[in-house]
C-alpha cells in the first residue's frame, strides 16, 4: 500500500502519482487528504505556492466525484489563467485511470465560444478564473446550482487583485449545502469575511509552518549590486553559465517589459510574462519557455503563479517581493523533483534586513556574493567571442582576390600580434557597449532633473552616508524638504525645480477642480519617465490596490502627473505610497492643493521599491 492510500486515496488515483514523480505526502496533503475524504464539509487550509496545495484538494476530489452525473459537480477558482491552466493539468493526470472524470479550464483571453460548447458535454470538474466564470453565468453556459464542491485556490491572491465582487456573486449562487475548500497563502481580514460569511462555523483551518515549506533543495544568495551596474551584473551571472535556465522576477509589470527588452538587446533569449499580455502572447511565450527556445523568462509574481516548468536551474529576485509568502512561491520554482536549484537576490546595502528577515522566518541560511566585477565580464565576453570565432564556419563566396589583399595588409603581423589587436578591438567594443548602457541609464534619470536644480543645492555634497543613517539623524519634517542626485543608490532623489516651480504656481492660484466625489493627487513622475496613463493607471491601481473605475482624469506633464481617485479610496492612497522609489529616487504622492506637504505619511523607514 503506498503511502497516499494509507491517507484514504483509492489505488485508481494512487497509482498515478509514481509516475508523476509524486511518492510522498508533503505536510498540507497528509493534513488535508485524510479529513476531505472522511466528509470534512468546509476547510481552511494555509499554505504558500509550491507546497503541494493541487493535489491535496485535486486528489480526494477525484475520488468523492461521481463519474455517472452529468452535471457539474466542482467549482474550481483560480486567480490566473497560467495557474488555472496548471491545475486543470495536474486534474488531467491525476486521474489518468479515472477516465470517466471530465474536466475543462475557462478563461479569459481565450475565445469564449469553445469553452461554451465544451460545457454543453459531459463536464465534472470546472476550473475557472472569476471573470470568466461570471461572464458564462450571465450567458447562461453554465449553472452552479449543481455544485456540491466549491474550491477557492489562492484566495488572497484573487482579492489582492480586484475579484471581491466576482468572488461573491459567485458564492451567492452556490448551493448552500455544498463543501467549501479554501486554500490561501495569507489570511487578510477578506479571507475572514469570506469564511465568517459563506463558511460553516464547524469549518476545520489546518496550517502549514512556513519554515517547512521551503525546498531544502535551493541555495539561497544575495548579492549587493549598485544600481548603476545592475543590468551588467545580471548579464554576467547569465553569461557565466550559458546552459543554466531560469526565471527572473520583477516587481511590475512595466519594469518586467523593460528587463526583457534589455536582456535581448544584450543578446539573451529572453521574453516577458506579465498581465498586460493578451493570451495569446502568454500562450506563445509560455510554449517556446517550456519548449527550452527561451533561456529566461522575466515575469512578475501573479503572472508567474501556476508555472510549472522541470529542470530550472535558477531563480533570480530583480527585485525582492515584499511579502515571504512571494519569496517562497518565487524561489519554489528552481530545485524541482529532487534537483538542485540557486534562488539569487539583487539587493541594494539598504535591503539587507529584508534578507535577514528571510533568514529569520524561513530558517534558511543566504550567503553573500560577489557580484561579477568589469574584468569578468570582460573575460567572460570574450571567451564568448573566442568559441564564436573558433565554431565558425568558414563562409564560402570569398574572393581569393579579397583574401590575398588581407593577407598582404597583415604580412608582417605575427599571430600574437594579431590577436592582440584583435582582443583589444573587443574589449573596447564591450567597454563601450557597456558605457552606452550605463549613459542611458543615467541621461534618463538627468533628464528628470531640472538643470536649475544644482544652484538650489547650495553646493553641498550630501553622498555622505547611506540613507538609513541619514534619516537616523532626526524627523524628516524637522529638515528642509530637499532631495539628492539619484546617480547612486545611497543617494535621495531631491525635487525637480521645475516641479517646486509648478507647485508654487499651483498654489498661487489654487489646485485645478477635482471632478465631483474626487480626490484629486500629485505625482513626482511624468512623461520623462516614460510614463503613458495606461501605466500610471495600472500602477496606482496595483499599489493601492483599487479598481480603474475607481480612477477619474490622469493628467501627465514633463516631470509629474496628476490623478482623481474616487473619495471612499482616498485611504488607500495615503497608506500604499509609502518607500517607493522609482529610478532611483522616492516616490512622492501628495494631495493636489495641500499647503502642507504630503497627505501620504513620509516612510520611517526604506521600504524599498520599484517599478522595475
Amino acid at each position: 500500500m503506498s503511502k497516499f492510500q494509507e491517507l484514504g486515496l483509492s489505488e485508481q488515483i494512487s497509482k498515478s502519482l509514481p509516475e508523476l514523480g509524486i511518492e510522498t505526502p508533503t505536510e498540507i496533503q497528509e493534513k488535508s487528504i485524510p479529513l476531505l475524504l472522511n466528509g470534512q464539509k468546509d476547510l481552511v487550509a494555509l499554505a504558500q505556492t509550491g507546497t503541494g496545495k493541487t493535489a491535496a484538494f485535486g486528489l480526494p476530489l477525484l475520488d468523492l466525484i461521481d463519474e455517472d452525473e452529468r452535471e457539474v459537480q466542482a467549482l474550481i477558482l483560480s486567480p490566473t489563467r497560467e495557474l488555472g491552466q496548471q491545475i486543470a493539468d495536474q486534474i488531467s493526470k491525476f486521474s489518468k485511470y479515472k477516465r470517466g472524470i471530465k474536466s475543462l479550464a475557462v478563461y479569459g483571453g481565450a475565445n469564449i465560444v469553445p469553452q461554451i460548447r465544451s460545457l454543453k458535454g459531459k463536464i465534472h470538474i470546472v476550473i475557472a478564473t472569476p471573470g470568466r466564470l461570471i461572464d458564462l453565468i450571465e450567458r447562461r453556459a453554465i449553472s452552479l446550482e449543481s455544485i456540491k464542491y466549491l474550491i477557492l485556490d489562492e484566495a488572497d491572491e484573487m482579492l489582492t487583485m480586484g475579484f471581491k465582487e466576482d468572488i461573491d456573486k459567485i458564492l451567492k449562487g452556490t448551493p448552500a449545502e455544498k463543501s467549501t475548500w479554501l486554500f490561501s497563502a495569507t489570511m487578510p481580514k477578506e479571507i475572514r469575511r469570506i469564511i465568517s460569511s459563506y463558511m460553516d462555523k464547524n469549518a476545520v483551518e489546518v496550517q502549514v509552518n512556513p519554515s517547512q515549506q521551503v525546498n531544502k533543495n535551493i541555495e539561497h544568495q544575495y548579492v549587493i549590486i549598485n544600481r548603476d551596474n545592475k543590468l551588467d551584473s545580471l548579464c554576467g551571472f547569465l553569461e557565466a553559465d550559458t546552459e543554466a535556465r531560469g526565471i527572473i522576477f520583477s516587481r511590475t509589470k512595466l519594469g518586467c517589459q523593460k528587463l526583457a527588452e534589455q536582456l535581448r538587446g544584450q543578446g539573451q533569449h529572453a521574453d516577458a510574462l506579465h498581465g498586460d499580455l493578451s493570451q495569446t502572447q502568454r500562450d506563445r511565450v509560455m510554449k517556446q519557455f517550456k519548449a527550452n527556445a527561451l533561456r529566461v523568462l522575466v515575469a512578475t509574481d501573479v503572472a508567474a503563479r501556476g508555472i510549472d516548468v522541470a529542470d530550472l536551474n535558477f531563480v533570480i529576485h530583480y527585485n525582492l517581493p515584499d511579502q515571504l509568502e512571494y519569496y517562497t512561491h518565487r524561489s519554489g520554482r528552481t530545485g524541482r523533483a529532487g534537483k538542485k536549484g540557486v534562488s539569487i537576490s539583487f539587493i541594494s546595502r539598504g535591503e539587507k534586513r529584508k534578507i535577514n528577515t528571510l533568514q529569520r522566518d524561513l530558517d534558511v541560511d543566504f550567503k553573500e556574493i560577489a557580484p561579477p566585477s568589469a574584468n569578468d565580464l570582460i573575460e567572460l565576453r570574450v571567451n564568448k567571442w573566442s568559441k564564436e570565432v573558433l565554431e565558425a564556419s568558414v563562409r564560402t563566396g570569398v574572393e581569393p582576390e579579397l583574401l590575398e589583399k588581407v593577407y598582404a595588409k597583415f604580412a608582417d603581423v605575427s599571430k600574437e600580434q594579431l590577436l592582440e589587436q584583435l582582443v583589444s578591438v573587443i574589449v573596447n567594443d564591450i567597454q563601450s557597449a557597456a558605457r552606452k548602457v550605463r549613459d542611458e541609464s543615467m541621461s534618463e534619470r538627468g533628464d528628470r532633473r531640472d538643470r536649475n536644480d544644482r544652484s538650489d543645492r547650495g553646493g553641498r555634497d550630501r553622498d555622505r552616508a547611506p540613507r538609513g543613517d541619514r534619516r537616523e539623524r532626526g524627523d524628516r519634517k524637522d529638515r528642509p524638504e530637499r532631495r539628492e542626485r539619484p546617480e547612486r543608490r545611497d543617494r535621495k532623489d531631491r525635487d525637480f525645480s521645475s516641479e517646486r516651480s509648478d507647485d508654487r504656481s499651483r498654489k498661487d492660484r489654487g489646485p485645478k477642480k477635482t471632478s465631483k466625489g474626487m480626490h484629486r493627487y500629485f505625482i513626482n513622475i511624468g512623461k520623462r519617465d516614460d510614463i503613458r496613463a495606461g501605466d500610471l493607471v495600472n500602477f496606482i491601481c496595483e499599489e493601492a490596490r483599487i479598481g480603474k473605475s475607481d480612477i477619474g482624469d490622469i493628467e501627465i506633464d514633463r516631470n509629474h502627473s496628476y490623478f482623481e481617485v474616487a473619495e471612499d479610496k482616498s485611504g488607500k492612497i495615503n497608506s500604499s505610497f509609502q518607500g517607493i522609489e522609482i529610478d532611483g529616487r522616492e516616490l512622492r504622492v501628495n494631495r493636489d492643493g495641500d499647503q502642507s506637504g504630503d497627505t501620504a505619511e513620509r516612510p520611517k523607514k526604506s521600504r524599498k521599491k520599484d517599478m522595475e
